[in-house]
C-alpha cells in the first residue's frame, strides 16, 4: 500500500521547499514530558534517561538485564525513535531489592539524568507530551514562503494526521490489517495485531481529516461537530454553531473532532455524519474489521495547535524549530506542512 500519508491534502497549499532532518543526533531532540512528578516514594524506580541511536525497547531490555529483572517488569510510556536524541523516563519495579549503580549503565548512547522513586510503574499513554528541537538542514526553498508557513502553524495549527510509522514499512500495517479482517491472517500475536488495527484506525481518521481540509473544515465547525479539549480524551456536542463555539475555536481551546472507528454509533450527526459517512462507506471492509474485533468508537481533535511555537533561521540553509505536542501527536504533522523532508520518522 506504500506511503499512507503521501497523498494526503495540505492544509495551506503545500511545503515551501525540501530540507534534511535527522542528519545528526543532536538535529533532532525529543524530550518526554511526564505531566506528573513521581512520588519519591515506592517499589519502582523512575529513570531519566537520554539516549542516542537506541530505540525504546531495546533500553528497557538494558534496564532488565541490568536490574535482575523481568523485561514485563520495566515500564515506559510511549515508544521513541532511535534516529535523534531523546530524553525518556522508564520505570524499573524493585520490590525489596537494593537499587544498583545506575552509572555503571552509562555509555555513550545513554546516560541517566536522575533516578527518583514511585509507588506505581509507568504505564503506556502515561506521557502528556513531548517537547521538540528540529533543525533542518540543506534547505531550498521559498523563503518568504516559508516564513507564510510558519505563520500560519503559528496562527492556526495543521492536520492532526497520523504519522507514516503508524502505517509500518511500505503501509505493512496496514495490508496485515487488511489481511487479519479477511481471515487469510492468522496466529498473529497480541502486540503485532495491536499494530495492525492500530493502523486501519489510524487511516481510516486520515481519510476523514484529509476529507475535511479538500473542504475546508477542519479547524472550523459544521453542523452536528463533537468537540475535543487540547489536553483531554473528552468530548461535547452543540446544538448549534453558536458564537461562543467560533470564539473557543478561533481561540483554540477546543477543536473539531473525528471518528477513531469501532463499535457504537458515531458521535457527530447533521454535516459532521454525513462527511464522516462517505469516507467510512468506502472502507466498509476496515470499519467492520475493527468492529469485529472489539474496538470502541472514540474520538480525536482533527486540529494540533504546537505550543511555545518557535522558529530561526540560522543560516541560509537551515531552519531551527522549537514546539511541545502533546501525547498522540506527530511532529511530521507539523514538518510536512513546512517542507518536504528527505527523511522523516519521528
Amino acid at each position: 500500500m506504500g506511503d499512507s500519508t503521501a497523498a494526503l491534502p495540505y492544509a495551506f497549499g503545500g511545503p515551501a521547499g525540501t530540507g534534511t532532518i535527522k542528519t545528526s543526533p543532536d538535529d533532532f531532540v525529543v524530550e518526554e514530558l511526564l505531566g506528573f512528578e513521581p512520588s519519591d516514594q515506592g517499589e519502582h524506580v523512575f529513570l531519566r534517561i537520554e539516549k542516542r541511536g537506541e530505540n525504546t525497547d531495546y533500553v528497557a531490555r538494558q534496564l532488565a538485564r541490568f536490574a535482575g529483572i523481568s523485561p514485563r517488569d520495566v515500564g515506559y510510556a510511549g515508544l521513541k525513535d532511535r534516529h535523534g536524541k531523546t530524553v525518556q523516563w522508564y520505570s524499573v519495579w524493585l520490590p525489596g531489592k537494593a537499587e544498583p549503580d545506575w552509572r555503571q549503565l552509562e555509555s555513550p548512547s545513554l546516560g541517566i539524568i536522575e533516578a527518583r522513586r514511585n509507588n506505581r510503574k509507568l504505564k503506556k499513554g502515561a506521557a502528556a507530551g513531548n517537547r521538540f528541537e528540529i533543525t533542518v538542514r540543506n534547505l531550498t526553498c521559498d523563503f518568504a514562503l516559508l516564513e507564510l508557513r510558519l505563520k500560519q502553524i503559528h496562527d492556526r495549527g495543521v492536520p492532526n494526521y497520523f504519522g507514516t510509522q503508524r502505517f509500518g514499512h511500505e503501509g505493512q500495517n496496514l495490508a496485515k490489517a487488511s489481511a487479519l479482517f479477511a481471515g487469510t491472517l492468522q496466529r498473529v500475536n497480541p502486540h503485532r495485531r495491536g499494530l495492525y488495527l492500530s493502523a486501519a484506525r489510524s487511516y481510516l481518521f486520515n481519510r476523514i481529516l484529509a476529507s475535511r481540509i479538500t473542504q475546508n473544515n477542519w479547524d472550523r465547525a459544521v453542523t452536528g461537530d463533537v468537540f475535543m479539549f487540547p489536553d483531554s480524551h473528552s468530548f461535547f456536542k452543540s446544538e448549534t454553531i453558536t458564537p461562543d463555539i467560533e470564539q473557543r475555536l478561533e481561540a483554540k481551546e477546543i477543536h473539531p473532532s473525528g471518528a477513531l472507528w469501532g463499535r457504537g454509533a458515531p458521535a457527530v450527526a447533521d454535516q459532521a455524519l454525513a462527511l464522516e459517512q462517505a469516507v467510512v462507506g468506502e472502507e466498509s471492509a476496515l470499519c467492520r474489521g475493527l468492529e469485529d474485533f472489539g474496538l470502541e468508537m472514540s474520538r480525536r481533535p482533527l486540529r494540533l495547535c504546537p505550543e511555545d511555537f518557535y522558529w530561526e533561521l540560522r543560516d541560509p540553509a537551515s531552519l531551527h524549530l522549537r514546539f511541545t505536542l502533546p501525547a498522540g501527536a506527530y511532529a511530521t504533522a507539523v514538518l510536512r506542512e513546512l517542507i518536504n523532508t528527505d527523511y522523516i520518522n519521528d
